[in-house]
Parts: C-alpha cells; sequence; structure tokens
C-alpha cells in the first residue's frame, strides 16, 4: 500500500487488487449484493483505491479495515439510492390540491363546528379519552397507563363517545 501510495506502482495495486478482489465481492454478497453488482462495486472501490491511496493512514487502520470501509460505504450509497424512486411530475401526490367548491367549504366548515358542539355535550371522562386518542395520538393501551384506568375502560368509554356522536351528528 506505501508503494501504490507513494509512487502509484502498478505492480503493488495489481497485488492488492488480485489479494482483495474476490475477498471483497465475497463480503458484498453477503451483505446482499447480486453477483453483477458486487463486480461492479468491486471495480469501484479498487478504483478508490488506487485515487485515494495517498489518503490512507496505517496510524487508523488496517488496509484490509481501510478497502472493506470503502466497500460498505460504497454498498451503503448504492443501496440508498436504489431504495428512493425517481418521482414524476405528475404524480398525483405532488399536484396542488384543487380548490374547494365554496358551497363544499361551507358545508365541511358547519360540519365541524356540529362536531365540535356535540363533543362539547360528551361526559368529562369520554372527552378527555377521545382528546387523548385523536389530538394526542395515545393508543388505547396508553391512554390506560396514564389514565391509571383499566384498558377495557378505555375501550368501553370511547366506544360509547363514538355512539353517542353517531347519534347527535347528523350529516346530510
Amino acid at each position: 500500500m506505501r508503494k501504490v501510495a507513494g509512487e502509484q506502482c502498478r505492480a503493488s495495486f495489481g497485488k492488492l487488487f488480485e489479494f482483495y478482489a474476490p475477498r471483497l465481492k465475497s463480503y458484498l454478497k453477503r451483505m446482499g449484493a447480486e453477483d453483477a453488482r458486487a463486480e461492479e462495486i468491486v471495480q469501484d472501490v479498487m478504483l478508490t483505491v488506487w485515487r485515494k491511496a495517498d489518503q490512507f493512514d496505517e496510524a487508523r487502520a488496517s488496509v484490509s479495515t481501510w478497502i472493506f470501509r470503502i466497500a460498505r460505504n460504497r454498498q451503503i450509497d448504492l443501496f440508498r439510492q436504489a431504495v428512493r424512486p425517481e418521482l414524476s411530475a405528475e404524480e398525483p401526490m405532488l399536484q396542488p390540491v384543487a380548490e374547494t367548491p365554496p358551497d363544499e367549504s361551507l358545508s365541511r366548515t358547519q360540519i365541524d363546528a356540529n362536531v365540535r358542539e356535540q363533543l362539547d355535550t360528551l361526559p368529562a371522562e369520554q372527552l378527555d379519552l377521545l382528546r387523548a386518542a385523536f389530538y394526542e395520538g395515545l393508543s388505547h393501551s396508553e391512554i390506560a397507563r396514564t389514565r391509571d384506568l383499566p384498558l377495557g375502560t378505555v375501550k368501553s368509554r370511547i366506544r360509547l363517545a363514538f355512539d353517542r356522536l353517531r347519534t347527535r351528528i347528523k350529516l346530510d
């Protein structure tokens, strides 16, 4: 490695390549790379070793540790790139939300007001549990634990609150 770093010795690099390439390929395949992909990564890693040999510091790591770390990082980088799909400008989720017609907006506003009004008619213990579930995002088990209530009681009160709201809220 010293000759590769200091003198750019091709013969020394050839020995490094001959020794590490099959080991890197095997390592990358164990990490989940397909055969052809592993070979590509090995070529890329060894090219990086050639280009950056002067950055190797034997006080910080052994040659094998340094080379395998480059391979591992390259494999992770390629995996991250593959996980991110290309986005199309036509993707429905990327399109602006269509404006709501005024009559529909008014209807939603009225429904919201009705729901809020009916929530205020619930018994305090039911309202508290609904708020914990929907505003705080707690699960029934978390609500039971934080409110020091049996899980069945939490579920029953929430169900009763929904039943009461369902009968009182009219969505025409």
